[in-house]
């Protein structure tokens, strides 16, 4: 077992010599969690593919699975890939750093334990003091998904992550909460027009805005399980889950509610103790054992924001059955989505 040492980090000017101690552990072949804008991420040295296949290991990830290597200059963008388009280019100019991954095509030097076995790689840099100090110091790009264990709901905060992974990885960097509580945007660009393949931190509608027309890949929308081989983290496997049992309910606001708490008397009735996850419009009107509000249908960054952590809260709560509303398809509530359906693991109750 290894011992997992916890370092407090400025998350606006990172200490140096706590960022050179964890750069010399990702450049010695170990794994870093470490904050970013999105999500906690758990980085390994993305050009050695042992350390890349510890990555692996500690989250009992699927090797099938590719993980996005992230960097703090676009210069190491280009060591990594070939023939980056020009929609690409304008894309990194407008929302680099920031949370938006583009799939571009890998050069040779790309372990294919990165890529999940394709010829594709997922790159993007970071909004993040942390993350730009802990790459810029290793002086490699480093790779990392998410810092939980495979299937779990992803961490905002570093005891999330202490939670998943203490004593299977070398080293937490704690900056705090992350600011958007949802994963980087997935965009293909290999191919045109560009297509989502996970919705996050980078709307539709702003990619639209920059590039015109942008597809979204099925996957992206999560109403059912994917099989076939993928070229983005967050398409395939079951992921973001709580320990409970959890049920999505779509449709018009009226009519969520009224099967919500249907669903919520019959779980009642048969002795489960169950949770609701509502919003600031609705949470008053649900009588359940816990009821957790995501924020308002008016502010979907809310929801985003604090998605993961309350499904946490749920499994402190010890609940057995999850009760979720959906949200509009708009802006973040699409990523927001994405999150609860996989979560659900395609369980969908349509109100109206």
């Amino acid at each position: 077992m290894t011992r997992t040492v916890i370092l407090e980090v400025n998350r606006e000017k990172p200490e140096k010599p706590k960022i050179k101690s964890a750069a010399d552990v990702i450049r010695n072949g170990g794994l870093v969690a470490f904050p970013t804008e999105t999500v906690y991420g758990l980085g390994a040295d993305a050009l050695n593919a042992k350390a890349v296949k510890r990555i692996y290991a500690a989250k009992k990830r699927p090797l099938d699975n590719p993980i996005i290597v992230h960097v703090a200059t676009e210069q190491e963008t280009l060591q990594l890939t070939k023939n980056i388009p020009l929609k690409a280019k304008k894309l990194i100019s407008v929302f680099w750093p920031g949370p938006l991954t583009l799939v571009l095509r890998a050069c040779e030097k790309v372990p294919k334990a990165i890529t999940g076995g394709l010829d594709t790689v997922a790159v993007r840099m970071p909004r993040h003091n942390v993350a730009l100090a802990l790459i810029e110091e290793s002086g490699v790009p480093i790779a990392a998904p998410s810092a939980n264990r495979s299937g779990r709901p992803s961490p905002t905060t570093a005891e999330h992550v202490r939670q998943d992974l203490d004593g299977r990885i070398e080293m937490i960097l704690d900056g705090g909460s992350t600011n958007i509580g949802v994963e980087s945007t997935v965009l293909d660009v290999t191919v045109d027009p560009p297509e989502i393949l996970r919705p996050g931190g980078t709307t539709y509608e702003e990619l639209v805005k920059i590039v015109g027309q942008v597809k979204i890949h099925p996957a992206a929308l999560a109403e059912k399980s994917v099989r076939a081989k993928v070229p983005s983290p967050g398409m395939k496997h079951r992921h973001y889950a709580p320990t409970a049992e959890l049920v999505l309910v779509e449709g018009s606001v009226e009519s969520t509610v009224e099967k919500t708490q249907q669903i919520i008397n019959y779980n009642l009735r048969i002795g489960k103790r169950v949770g609701v996850l509502a919003t600031d419009e609705t949470k008053d009107m649900y009588e359940a054992d816990v009821v957790k509000s995501l924020g308002s249908r008016a502010d979907l960054s809310s929801a985003a924001r604090s998605l993961f952590r309350l499904l946490r809260e749920f499994d402190e709560d010890k609940v057995d059955i999850i009760v979720a509303e959906g949200v509009p398809l708009e802006g973040l509530g699409l990523a927001v989505m994405n999150r609860l359906r996989k979560a659900s693991n395609y369980r969908i109750v349509k109100a109206d």
